[in-house]
């Protein structure tokens, strides 16, 4: 049993840098914006809109 000792100094340390490594992940991370697939929705809606009104006159 002693022979399988583990130092929880070095895992505390192990996950704190962890930890941080993950935190600087996100915020260097940009959020994406959601702005690009708003227009495209509206965009497709606008043209089923205009080919609708044309074909119905």
């Amino acid at each position: 049993m002693s022979d399988q000792h583990i130092d929880p100094a070095g895992n505390t340390q192990a996950f704190r840098a962890f930890a941080n490594a993950r935190e600087q992940e996100a915020v260097a991370k940009p959020k994406k914006s959601p702005l690009i697939p708003i227009i495209a929705v509206v965009a497709v809606i606008v043209i089923i809109g205009v080919a609708a009104f044309l074909l119905l006159q």
